[in-house]
């Protein structure tokens, strides 16, 4: 485990610790004017439609529900490495979720004070749009401490610049994601269903043909990119073929790179230029791989820097074989 990952994992529960430590102090203030049962779940009016809970029941199981669901948060940010947008979304939901919570169970408590009857006590709608104010207000807050923390799957870089994945020696990682074309999918369906209609009402000869283009535009409008101790691999459609694979004994570096369909390969799909090749889906970000020979082949993909840096540390690992 990285540092960036470590700090990321801390900033990342700190609103579940700060959320418990507030609920914990507002008890021990408030605790002797709390009565034995407490009214915990409130129908859309505000009044209380479920039995109450044990004031202990009531008070660990908040407790339980902050502690739970940092963990969550933590095992998410200490898991595999996130994209800069990945890690600012994990953070910011961590925050505002915590801030939500934690509003909610102290205000819980608050409507619950100095009651005698349970039946009676209140939690007004609007509480609910504070709560939704504070978790505003709170992922906010999160987004901007994001700044302070670095790319986990960036750190560090090798000797030539790129960047690597931090694996201890032996440790194995892989990488996975789907990536697809909507306006690929939208022609291969619409062409299936056009094959079908020349078939029976023009000609039966001209319909498989037409079929025939509409599933190989289906074959090109999503792949699985994985990164793996094989290399990078790319199956096509939702049967995984064809399959395009880069060994990690012919990847000379790995990077990430934004990409024009148009210009950099003149249109969408399966794309050959001179010495590079590419699965181009959309313009956007995309892994690209400088092979040995030096030849490149790239796919258009999210988070593309994670699977970079993975291939990186990977090739460079099996070269020291």
């Amino acid at each position: 485990m990285n540092r960036a990952r470590l700090r990321l994992a801390t900033v990342t529960v700190a609103p579940f610790v700060l959320a418990l430590a507030v609920h914990l102090a507002v008890l021990l203030v408030v605790g002797d004017r709390l009565p034995d049962s407490l009214a915990t779940h409130f129908d859309l009016s505000g009044d209380a439609d479920r039995d109450p809970m044990s004031r202990t029941a009531a008070l660990v199981g908040g407790a339980l529900l902050l502690v739970g669901v940092g963990a969550l948060w933590a095992v998410s940010a200490l898991g595999s490495p996130l994209s800069p947008r990945g890690a600012r979304r994990l953070m910011a939901g961590g925050w505002g979720l915590s801030g939500f919570l934690g509003y909610a169970l102290t205000a819980t408590l608050f409507a619950n004070l100095d009651a005698t009857d349970s039946s009676a006590v209140r939690f007004p709608p609007w509480q609910l749009g504070v709560a939704a104010a504070v978790a505003v207000a709170a992922a906010g807050v999160g987004l901007l401490l994001s700044r302070f923390v670095p790319d986990s799957a960036r750190e560090p870089a090798g000797d030539d610049g790129t960047a690597r994945i931090d694996l201890k020696d032996g440790e194995m990682a892989g990488w996975s994601r789907r990536t697809g074309s909507g306006a690929l999918l939208a022609v291969g369906l619409a062409t299936l269903v056009a094959g079908v209609f020349v078939a029976v009402a023009i000609s039966w000869r001209y319909g498989p043909f037409v079929f025939v283009i509409g599933l190989l535009a289906l074959c090109f409008a999503s792949a699985r990119v994985s990164v793996d101790r094989h290399g990078l691999t790319v199956d096509m459609g939702a049967l995984s073929w064809p399959r395009v694979r880069v060994p990690l004994d012919h990847v000379d570096t790995a990077s990430s790179r934004r990409i024009n369909a148009v210009a950099d390969f003149g249109g969408w799909g399966y794309r050959v230029r001179h010495r590079r090749t590419g699965l181009v889906l959309r313009s956007g970000e995309a892994i690209v791989v400088r092979r040995t020979d030096g030849r490149e082949f790239a796919v258009t993909v999210d988070d593309s820097a994670t699977a970079a840096a993975l291939l990186n540390t990977l090739a460079e690992r099996r070269r020291r074989i």
